[in-house]
């Protein structure tokens, strides 16, 4: 292939590329740190610079934990949705595992407890985001042990019954158990009241494998696309620098225990 051809294949491709370029709308759920309600966070820039790549635009409704497949499957203005388990059945392309998430135990420090395992929750009082039986490994089967047991989609609830000592445990994603002790903290700066010290220590252990997650699309092409456009992020190394600039703003927190990252 001469310059002139080689150079025709490249502005060929180009415009191929803008031509097929497209403004997405990708339904989300509200997890900071992952997604904020206006739609950045960790796992927000790790989808929109994807795409970015491969020449797409991307705009994110954000809804509450397990309504952003409800909405997905419901309307058809949304050209994807995002944080799906790899296991679940949604009508749609889906894509390669793009983020994962850290699930493990928190407790308070002064409590002097160490848990290592499921097991060394026996006889606790514990609380989990919604769903979580069916989704963290052996807690169904573990449940029955704890003194109490809930499962509650607000989980700044979390943080909140646990400062408070009406739970021994947390059981969740390491960052967005740190977000919302932040949120806590940031509260009481401001003047408010939350009837309890959120500034008290916290350890957190991932006893749990790291969750991963994918995106479902519409369109097979923005699929492809979005996984050939991931790997690259992969390869540069900008997939785990955005990982580790945000695990490092909760290092307080989760330490080197984030997908063992310092």
């Amino acid at each position: 292939m001469n310059a002139v051809s080689i150079l025709a294949f490249y502005l060929t491709l180009a415009v191929s590329t803008t031509a097929f370029a497209k403004s997405l709308v990708v339904v989300a759920p509200e997890l900071p740190p992952m997604f904020q309600a206006n739609g950045t966070g960790r796992e927000a820039t790790v989808i929109t610079e994807t795409l970015a790549a491969c020449g797409h635009q991307v705009r994110f409704v954000v809804v509450p934990f397990g309504r952003h497949w409800i909405e997905y499957g419901e309307k058809a203005e949304f050209d994807a949705v995002a944080t799906v388990p790899p296991d679940m059945a949604i009508t749609g392309a889906r894509s390669v595992p793009y983020i994962r998430y850290q699930n493990g135990a928190s407790v308070l420090k002064s409590s002097g407890q160490s848990i290592k395992a499921l097991g060394d929750l026996a006889g606790k009082r514990v609380v989990t985001f919604f769903g979580a039986s069916g989704v963290l490994p052996g807690l169904k089967d573990a449940a029955p042990s704890f003194a109490e047991f809930r499962e509650r989609a607000d989980q700044l609830s979390h943080s909140n019954l646990l400062f408070a000592g009406r739970v021994e445990a947390v059981l969740s994603d390491g960052l967005i158990f740190a977000e919302y002790n932040r949120q806590l903290i940031d509260k009481v700066k401001a003047g408010g009241s939350v009837g309890f010290d959120p500034t008290q220590d916290v350890v957190f252990t991932a006893i749990f494998p790291p969750s991963d997650y994918t995106m479902m699309f519409r369109d097979e092409g923005v699929r492809s696309d979005f996984d050939r456009c991931y790997d690259g992020l992969v390869k540069s190394g900008r997939a785990d620098a955005i990982d580790r600039e945000v695990v490092g703003r909760y290092s307080a927190t989760v330490g080197n225990q984030y997908l063992q990252k310092p």
